[in-house]
């Protein structure tokens, strides 16, 4: 059951089918550029005050947190005529066009949460299997090619969601015009659109790069495998106990790149809007400028975690993905903790170049590390384990900084008022100091280095 069995060789798939197999992540990521440039504003505008922002967004990390190790080890264990990890992207994906068709039409903050459930939890079982399925298709060679594919198509997608509300108002629509919530038609059109974009994308990947047959071996030790929930709560346990050094070292890093990146995400829209429009109103003209401002910067700076995604690869050969992430990490880390200090709106875009190289590694590089020292047969649910080391930081960084009264209990020691003074400015320069330290964390992952990453041979190392 914990044999380390390598997979057996995989067709050489050129460049143009590993983007089509990842065009998938294009629909998934456009969904969560929605939500990291929306949701706290369409909280704010629903009447939620700043503090509660990070508890309110919780859904993430807690959908995150319960359902991509169980649907990790679900698909690894299944085996039906659609493939091994396909029912997942379809149902993930279904859920995900849900939510998004009908979270701009949301009255209340309690409606809005629980569209961001429901949402979240479709992006979070497709996203899972997806990580699995480059796995499983590309031999180890290939892996890094695959996954800073999925990091290209994520910096285009967020770079689109960002970038289109702006687009809006650049042919025509006011951006003071909103709906009887308060909630600007920009954004009733965006995530309409993203809901088309999540669902077609997906099916179009499933459908042209199918998931290639189970081996007879592979098909017996998916039978040998205990059936029913207890079983797999118990092989997530294993696998926990199991893990590899290289994985349990990768989890100091996500600590704090998390954190950094949360508090980047949730704030920084609030920053622009005070450095750059002198605004704090959330239902002003000036705040729904900054957030067409923050939705440019993210849009800027997704494009260069597109571009420097392909152009990672050759650097990643030649050093490894270990120190090349770090690096990054340390660029964003520089542009996080500079961009409160800026208040023009054209000066934005400099310290928006580090974030963007910090992005483009984020979604590539890590993952590059880590299915290189794990068993292929339990990818599904160290990749389901390691987004744990993702929403872990997001729950701790909600829990700590901020607080959320529900009549009958407070929750959160609400750092965020009473260490960082209720500033967003503040909080992003926090943001900045996490991703150096997370920068650091990675140094130590020896098993990113280049003279300690597999050779293209058929088997992982």
């Amino acid at each position: 059951m914990n044999a380390h069995r390598p997979y057996p060789p995989r067709p050489h798939l050129p460049l143009s089918r590993i983007l089509e197999m990842n065009l998938g992540f294009l629909g998934l990521q456009f969904s969560f550029g929605l939500q990291q440039g929306n949701m706290g504003p369409i909280y704010s505008y629903l009447g939620a005050d700043e503090s509660q922002l990070p508890m309110l967004q919780l859904a993430g990390p807690i959908t995150g947190l319960l359902v991509q190790p169980i649907i990790g080890a679900m698909s690894d264990r299944t085996d039906s005529k659609w493939g091994r990890r396909t029912p997942y992207f379809l149902i993930g994906a279904v859920l995900c066009a849900f939510g998004l068709f009908f979270m701009p039409l949301s009255s209340s903050i309690l409606m809005a949460m629980s569209l961001l459930w429901i949402l979240d939890a479709g992006n979070n079982i497709t996203m899972e299997p997806y990580r699995a399925y480059v796995s499983d298709r590309l031999n180890p060679d290939q892996r890094q090619t695959g996954f800073l594919s999925q990091s290209a198509f994520t910096g285009l997608a967020q770079m689109l969601a960002f970038l289109t509300p702006s687009l809006l108002v650049g042919f025509g629509m006011n951006q003071d015009w909103v709906d009887s919530h308060n909630i600007p038609y920009t954004v009733r059109i965006v995530f309409m659109i993203g809901a088309v974009l999540s669902l077609t994308t997906i099916v179009w990947s499933v459908l042209r790069v199918r998931e290639l047959p189970l081996t007879a071996e592979e098909k017996a030790h998916i039978a040998a495998q205990p059936k029913g929930a207890l079983a797999t709560l118990r092989e997530i346990g294993h696998a926990i106990a199991d893990m590899p050094v290289a994985m349990r070292k990768l989890g100091l890093m996500s600590l704090f790149q998390w954190v950094g990146m949360s508090g980047y995400w949730t704030y920084a829209v609030y920053s622009i809007s005070r450095t750059v429009y002198g605004a704090a109103d959330v239902h002003s003209s000036a705040f729904h400028s900054a957030v067409l401002t923050n939705g440019e910067v993210a849009a800027f700076y997704n494009a260069i975690a597109f571009v420097t995604a392909f152009t990672m690869v050759p650097l990643v050969k030649r050093i490894g993905p270990g120190p090349l992430h770090a690096l990054c990490l340390f660029a964003g880390g520089a542009g996080m903790f500079a961009l409160p200090h800026v208040t023009d709106k054209a000066l934005l875009f400099l310290p928006a170049i580090g974030i963007g190289l910090a992005w483009g590694s984020i979604m590539g590089n890590p993952y590059a590390i880590l299915t290189n020292s794990i068993p292929p047969q339990r990818t599904g649910v160290y990749m389901g384990i390691f987004n744990m080391m993702i929403v872990i930081p997001m729950l701790l960084f909600a829990i700590v900084m901020s607080s959320l009264d529900l009549g009958f209990v407070s929750l959160g020691f609400d750092a965020y008022k009473q260490v960082l003074g209720g500033d967003p400015r503040n909080m992003l320069m926090f943001c900045g100091v996490c991703l150096g330290f997370a920068g650091l964390s990675v140094l130590w992952v020896r098993e990113g280095r280049v003279q300690a990453m597999p050779q293209p041979a058929g088997a992982v190392a």
